[in-house]
């Protein structure tokens, strides 16, 4: 579930909370949806996966041998149907990509267009984001980290289900590199002010790039969705936050 309605905003595939013990279920920041597969979605998991898909039972990856080449690194949280980093891989094909995501809609949707669009600089995870963050991917070999409309939880019951969390910006700081980047984008405006508050408390790790104020305007990297651009016509707001690794 995402913080908008647009099929092209990313789902945050990630717990929000690692405490997961045999007595106590790990608090989620996602919730599995069901729903039907389609022709191009399937064949994207059945087809494509196996030659763009990464698994948890690789274990520690080595991105140049992934990628076949040195090159720069951008991993995205909950990419939703892929709409976002599809055109991102498209307009820097000199950049290798990493998408994580939960359900199988959006991952089967990226990876079909993916191949059609004959594009082999992204590679997809099917996986719970801090199993990735923690097992899957090197320290430091992050140039760029995106998280792109997660789940705003609105109720103050379920804040311990977003995914930005102290515990979250401290894997994150493990893989970025010195002088990477954090960038984050949400709709909600109280989101964006929890997110400015968790990441106040990391300063010893993040230096918001800000020039003024805690936001700053959409760079170009981030492609604008239909949503985002019908939202800005009725007036709605979209918060972009940008942190420097120190």
């Amino acid at each position: 579930m995402t913080s908008s309605s647009d099929d092209t905003s990313p789902v945050s595939a990630s717990t929000a909370n690692n405490s997961d013990t045999s007595h106590h279920r790990a608090v989620r920041s996602y919730v599995l949806r069901a729903g039907r597969m389609t022709q191009a979605q399937s064949r994207g998991l059945e087809e494509v996966f196996p030659r763009l898909g990464l698994t948890l039972d690789q274990g520690r990856l080595d991105l140049d041998d992934v990628f076949g080449r040195k090159a720069r690194r951008v991993v995205e949280i909950g990419f939703g149907m892929g709409g976002s980093l599809l055109e991102q891989a498209r307009s820097q094909p000199e950049v290798d990509f990493i998408g994580i995501e939960v359900h199988p809609p959006g991952v089967g949707k990226l990876l079909d267009e993916l191949d059609k669009a004959g594009l082999t600089n992204v590679r997809v995870f099917r996986e719970d984001a801090i199993k990735v963050l923690d097992d899957s991917l090197p320290e430091n070999s992050v140039s760029l980290l995106q998280l792109f409309f997660p789940d705003p939880w609105p109720k103050k019951k379920h804040h311990k289900r977003r995914i930005v969390q102290a515990e979250f910006v401290q894997r994150v700081a493990r893989v970025i590199e010195q002088g990477g980047k954090l960038h984050m984008a949400t709709d909600w405006e109280a989101y964006a002010e929890y997110m400015v508050e968790v990441m106040e408390q990391q300063q010893a790790l993040f230096e918001n790039t800000a020039s003024s104020g805690s936001y700053v305007a959409r760079p170009e990297s981030r492609p604008l969705t239909k949503f985002e651009a019908r939202g800005e016509r009725l007036g709605h707001g979209v918060w972009d936050l940008m942190y420097r690794r120190r």
